[in-house]
């Protein structure tokens, strides 16, 4: 498939203040319909990796050509989370397949590797690699995991609260956190013992939704039910929080890119939003298109990926 002709310079838009911001260009990608592209991921070989959720498919874009190619997971697969590990290989996050999968960077060979039998349902979400190289994961229905492949070694834990365990996310330093959307928390793992220690953000109820750390550790979420995105610092123990420009602001995503930005994705305003923490300003740039429903963003150097669930798109943002 071929990428569409749409590579376009957007006017940065700041809300919060005058300052000068980078110029980000924006090229759009088409991907097969009914895809539903929910996360993506950077692939070793400079493609983008993506989860086709209603394909049943993790999809491969190479962004030179526009050229897609599909893989299957299986009967049944409705893939979720995608990231990337260090030898190249893809891990998917299935929840219809209740089941982790790996999928090789070269040959595309898949492998599965299911939940214990009598755990459920578990609506499998988002994966993150510790700094043993050990994947966790977490599952939307009370419960989050880990995986040593290995060894061939899965392990569940009930999560605190019970229903909710949504985003996760690794640390520099390889540390595992990860959010509850119905709990309204931020928890910590110990990799050693799988215990969760909660930190909740200072608003009731707030609907944290997805975490990523920036270069310092820092753990910034965005909080689906308030509208913000909020920043805890592990060493001082303490939140900051800000709320995003417009009428009733839903935070769906949040990605920090290596320069310590961090982006976010909101849903009222159909738009990908970046802020600076450094000035405070956020800069919106909205989808030409209604209903655009980005998920989680990822991206690598100089690049963000936004998967528009809602219009069968993948959005690469330079700057």
């Amino acid at each position: 498939m071929r990428a569409l002709a749409l590579s376009i310079v957007l006017a940065s838009i700041p809300l919060a203040s005058t300052a000068l911001a980078q110029k980000v260009t924006r090229q759009v990608y088409a991907v097969p319909e009914g895809s539903h592209p929910h996360d993506v991921a950077p692939a070793a070989d400079g493609g983008i990796w993506y989860t086709a959720q209603h394909r049943g498919a993790l999809g491969h874009l190479d962004p030179k050509t526009g050229k897609v190619e599909e893989v299957k997971l299986g009967q049944g697969s409705r893939p979720h989370g995608v990231i990337l590990a260090a030898d190249g290989a893809a891990w998917v996050t299935d929840s219809g397949l209740n089941a982790m999968v790996r999928v090789d960077g070269k040959t595309r060979a898949v492998t599965s590797f299911p939940l214990p039998q009598g755990s459920g349902y578990t609506n499998l979400n988002t994966a993150a690699i510790d700094g043993r190289g050990v994947i966790w994961f977490t599952g939307q229905s009370g419960i989050y995991g880990r995986l040593d492949a290995a060894k061939n070694d899965l392990k569940l834990w009930t999560s605190p609260k019970g229903r909710g365990p949504y985003g996760i996310a690794a640390t520099p330093k390889g540390e595992i956190w990860y959010v509850s959307l119905a709990g309204s928390y931020l928890a910590q793992i110990d990799t050693a013992s799988g215990e969760a220690k909660l930190f909740p953000p200072p608003t009731p109820d707030q609907g944290a939704r997805r975490v990523w750390s920036d270069s310092k550790g820092l753990l910034w979420v965005s909080e689906w039910n308030s509208g913000n995105v909020s920043r805890y610092d592990p060493v001082k123990g303490d939140w900051k929080l800000w709320r995003l420009p417009g009428q009733r602001p839903r935070t769906y995503s949040v990605y920090v890119d290596e320069t310590d930005k961090v982006w976010l994705t909101e849903w009222t305003a159909n738009a990908v939003v970046r802020f600076d923490p450094a000035t405070e300003v956020f800069e919106s740039f909205p989808s030409e298109r209604a209903n655009s429903t980005v998920r989680q963003m990822l991206g690598r150097k100089g690049e963000v990926f936004a998967p528009e669930s809602g219009t069968d798109r993948l959005v690469v943002f330079r700057y």
